[in-house]
């Protein structure tokens, strides 16, 4: 862990004049499709390594989103719609999420800028946090997205759509929406496991150092080591060393933040730096995926916020 005495007079002083920081978290979602060699995770093994575009304060900081209001959650935000006739997914196999994002005037868009290489990008979360999934979807040219999903466990399920109209009054800005869908089937509901500092994934083990507390800018670090060696071969993907995603124990709200640290050609870690901003304290699940020798790993962990 490191000190945080800097961070605990900020916040005091902060609390005093009714202010908050403004580092923000963003949410954006980035995908991938593959196994991740842990339980109830999906994702790509294709590196990308292209540039994309930043606006504002946080476009500046390498690796972070714009800024995007809202927890995620809801399935409409300022005129645009994520609209789906699917409301049941089938389980225990592959299956596909069709759906289309409206704008303010009702029609579909079909235009959207690129995000970290990609136009869409969209999760899948079962409301007990398991079965995460991160995938890239395609989209035809009436403006219907098609999300491939792998093997769907009975029960609820949350679906996360983030993108950046390119055109419009949404141009420029980042919208992550929502809805819910249901698989059929006796759902057994897994307990969250508790908080740690550290995971294994692949042979890796990925540690977290930092602690954040509700609404408040924080420092997280994230180390990576192999046999007890650190990790400095961490490949560039989607623009970045690593992509943390988290989702809040309860309603499953969305956040997801980028490392500061600049990526160099394959030469990331052993640590990545990050700025956290979680809105809500409690329980929030953290997915943490990088890339080595071409394969993407992801690990998982509870990090508690105060």
């Amino acid at each position: 862990m490191f000190a945080f005495t800097r961070f605990t007079v900020r916040r005091r002083a902060l609390a005093a004049t009714g202010t908050a920081a403004v580092l923000a978290l963003t949410l954006a979602a980035c995908g991938s499709d593959g196994d991740s060699g842990m339980s109830g995770m999906h994702h790509s093994t294709t590196p990308t390594a292209t540039a994309s575009a930043g606006a504002g304060a946080m476009g500046d900081m390498p690796g972070m989103h714009r800024a995007a209001g809202g927890n995620g959650l809801a399935d409409a935000k300022d005129g645009y719609r994520l609209t789906s006739s699917d409301s049941t997914l089938a389980a225990g196999k592959q299956t596909a999420y069709g759906f289309t994002i409206t704008g303010p005037d009702d029609k579909p868009v079909t235009g959207f800028a690129l995000d970290q290489t990609k136009r869409m990008h969209f999760y899948a979360i079962r409301s007990d946090l398991t079965g995460f999934q991160h995938v890239h979807p395609t989209m035809a040219s009436d403006g219907t997205w098609t999300a491939g999903l792998s093997s769907l466990a009975s029960g609820s399920w949350r679906m996360f759509a983030s993108f950046t109209p390119d055109s419009g009054g949404g141009k420029g800005k980042d919208f992550v929406l929502s809805r819910t869908v249901t698989v059929p089937g006796k759902a057994t509901r897994t307990p969250l496991p508790a908080a740690t500092a550290s995971t294994e994934a692949d042979g890796y083990t990925v540690t977290v150092e930092g602690e954040p507390m509700a609404g408040m800018a924080h420092p997280l670090t994230v180390r990576i080591t192999k046999d007890g060696k650190p990790v400095t071969d961490l490949q560039p993907y989607l623009d970045t060393y690593a992509h943390l995603t988290a989702f809040h124990e309860g309603d499953a709200a969305f956040a997801h933040l980028h490392p500061t640290t600049k990526v160099n050609g394959d030469h990331g870690g052993p640590e990545l730096s990050f700025h956290a901003e979680l809105p809500t304290s409690g329980n929030w699940r953290l997915f943490l995926q990088f890339q080595t020798g071409g394969k993407l790993h992801t690990a998982a962990l509870t990090l508690r916020v105060g």
